[in-house]
């Protein structure tokens, strides 16, 4: 089984709307919708902004769904000024910017765990290449790898995403897909982060948030639909 985490209900419903033999279950006011799409048996679930929403999302499918492997969907923000709106962005790392115990001399980023401390949680090398290369299929866009930093707060001022850049080597930023990565790591669940971004970092400009809204979830659902086709869950 796949397990789909969505930032935005166009995408869950779009999910949605192509599956069948469904069944809905509610956890913690989560709607997780279970059921195939195509030949694949898939739960889908739109988690709420911000990394608390995340991991306590990721969590619980972990636990009531047994995924094989997770993927985070949703918008991101560009660190990288090569990365423009609309375009799309692989993680093969996540790490959370927000996280500061500095003050007793740690680095910025370090999680503390019991089996040790680390910045980064890796993405599942095969799902990073079989996405990348299904998004570098998507016309009207480019497709990158990298890393993506989450936190909860949104960065608009390019100064602070600049930071995020030569910090973290993040090329894009958001709020969900660090946390996802953490409980899949503590877990040992194989997931992978894919944003498109919705405002670019040369200019820090958007675009009409229905009208990108619409793009980033019928590239979303294009992506998943077609990655899911190569699998056998």
């Amino acid at each position: 089984m796949v397990g789909i985490i969505c930032a935005m209900s166009i995408e869950v419903d779009g999910l949605k709307k192509l599956m069948r033999d469904t069944e809905e279950f509610k956890y913690a006011n989560m709607v997780f919708t279970k059921g195939y799409l195509d030949n694949c048996e898939v739960v889908a679930v739109e988690c709420g902004i911000g990394k608390v929403n995340a991991a306590m999302c990721a969590q619980i499918m972990i636990d009531r769904f047994s995924p094989d492997i997770i993927i985070n969907s949703g918008v991101a923000g560009a660190t990288h000024e090569e990365v423009n709106i609309c375009d799309m962005v692989i993680a093969t790392e996540v790490l959370e910017h927000d996280m500061n115990t500095s003050a007793i001399g740690d680095p910025i980023g370090l999680i503390s765990l019991p089996e040790g401390n680390r910045t980064f949680f890796a993405c599942d090398g095969d799902i990073v290449n079989n996405l990348y290369q299904i998004c570098k299929d998507v016309e009207g866009a480019k497709t990158f790898k990298g890393r993506i930093a989450s936190g909860d707060l949104f960065v608009s001022r390019r100064s602070k995403r600049r930071l995020l850049n030569i910090r973290f080597d993040a090329i894009a930023c958001e709020m969900e897909g660090g946390a996802v990565g953490h409980v899949c790591y503590r877990n040992k669940v194989p997931f992978c982060v894919f944003r498109v971004i919705s405002d670019d970092f040369t200019k820090n400009q958007g675009m009409d948030f229905m009208a990108f809204s619409r793009i980033a979830a019928e590239r979303s659902i294009k992506v998943i639909r077609e990655y899911l086709s190569t699998l056998q869950y």
